[in-house]
């Protein structure tokens, strides 16, 4: 499904409404921003748009504020920050919609940055009326937001029925463009690697990256439901035991593609620093904390053969050393594996972080639920509503 790119579009004397992820991490009182990695992301589409003579509304949420205005959740940040980036001035609107916002509203070449929608509820409630408020703003629309790409909200999806054309952004292009591949029609031997707690909560991505790629590498907890399930010894490691039925039914329709751990790292203590074993065989009173050296050797081994790679989730409880060992020993073999890698999910990004090797990853992905659902096969509503080429 071919989306509309804001590449194609005519923005020059056009209001550009540019829905970005400006969900930035704030200090306490909200008035520091500590990352500005969102930001950043979004900056060669703002700055395109300028370079094509529009004029750039943006609009973003921040936090939680449930509907009312909580001036801790206020843009107010953001807009100092992203005037230092782009190295202009960006003006901040008092609210993101209404007759002031509307009498602010900047020439070809100027940039408004809008109050959080969020401090609206109609925002999360996709409210048609609100909706047409905000498309009242501009002349086209542009998503860059993938993070929220995956919530029907009036910013994502709502406002588009009332703008002529909506259009994907740079950074969703790139998303779009490496999930994409990864799903449809990667270059082969595929290679998924997928960590976490939870067998639940990654059941949909385990089905649908064992129908596309060669083989699955299991690690993180959700790899210990799946031992049990074949009746191994786990320990007081963490079981989802109401699971136990998929997981033999996930093994029993895709056993040759899935791979699991040999080995394991064991604790007696789940702490930071904590002594350690490596077994073959669970002890009674310990809990696997991470993969061990075999399941590492196997795993790199697959790993070092595949063209493309797909990575959501730990191996262990990467947070906390040494059980972060499995974790970083598999981000650097991704890094030095010449394959094209894809990384979604917020853990796996602090892991190669973590490990160093963020610049030899093909494609980091901006959004953690949403490419999670996108990788599980779901539609992205605020994907499925820009125009179609």
């Amino acid at each position: 499904m071919a989306k509309l790119s804001i590449q194609d579009l005519d923005l020059n004397g056009k209001r550009v409404f540019i829905r970005v992820d400006f969900n930035v991490p704030l200090a306490e009182g909200g008035q520091e921003i500590t990352s500005d990695k969102r930001i950043r992301a979004s900056l060669p589409t703002i700055q395109y748009a300028l370079e094509h003579g529009a004029a750039v509304i943006l609009a973003s949420h921040l936090g939680r504020p449930k509907g009312k205005f909580n001036a801790e959740m206020s843009m107010k940040p953001v807009a100092a920050k992203l005037q230092e980036l782009l190295g202009k001035p960006v003006a901040l609107a008092p609210d993101c919609v209404g007759a002031e916002v509307e009498a602010m509203l900047p020439a070809p070449g100027g940039v408004l940055l809008l109050e959080n929608l969020r401090f609206h509820a109609e925002e999360e409630a996709n409210d048609p009326a609100f909706s047409e408020k905000l498309a009242k703003l501009c002349d086209v629309y542009v998503n860059d937001a993938f993070g929220t790409a995956h919530r029907a909200h009036a910013s994502t999806v709502g406002m588009i029925q009332f703008v002529p054309q909506a259009a994907a952004g740079l950074l969703m292009n790139q998303e779009l463009k490496y999930l994409g591949m990864a799903v449809t029609s990667p270059e082969r031997p595929c290679v998924a690697l997928i960590g976490g707690a939870k067998v639940s909560d990654k059941i949909e991505l385990i089905e649908n990256m064992a129908k596309v790629v060669d083989k699955v590498l299991i690690g993180g907890a959700m790899a210990y439901t799946f031992l049990k399930a074949q009746g191994l010894p786990t320990g007081k490691s963490l079981v989802e035991n109401d699971k136990l039925e998929l997981a033999r039914s996930l093994e029993a329709k895709y056993g040759d593609k899935l791979m699991l751990p040999v080995d394991h790292a064991v604790s007696t203590e789940f702490k930071a620093g904590a002594e350690y074993q490596n077994v073959t065989e669970i002890p009674e009173g310990t809990m696997a904390l991470d993969i061990g050296e075999k399941t590492i050797e196997a795993y790199a081994a697959v790993i070092g053969s595949a063209k493309t790679i797909i990575w959501n989730g730990p191996m262990g409880v990467f947070e906390m050393p040494p059980f972060d060992k499995g974790t970083v020993a598999l981000a650097i073999a991704v890094a030095n594996s010449g394959a094209v890698s894809v990384v979604g999910g917020g853990d796996s990004e602090k892991a190669i972080k973590s490990a160093g090797v963020t610049g030899k990853i093909t494609h980091v992905s901006t959004g953690g639920g949403a490419s999670l659902e996108f990788l599980s096969g779901m539609t992205l509503p605020g994907v499925a509503a820009l125009t179609e080429k």
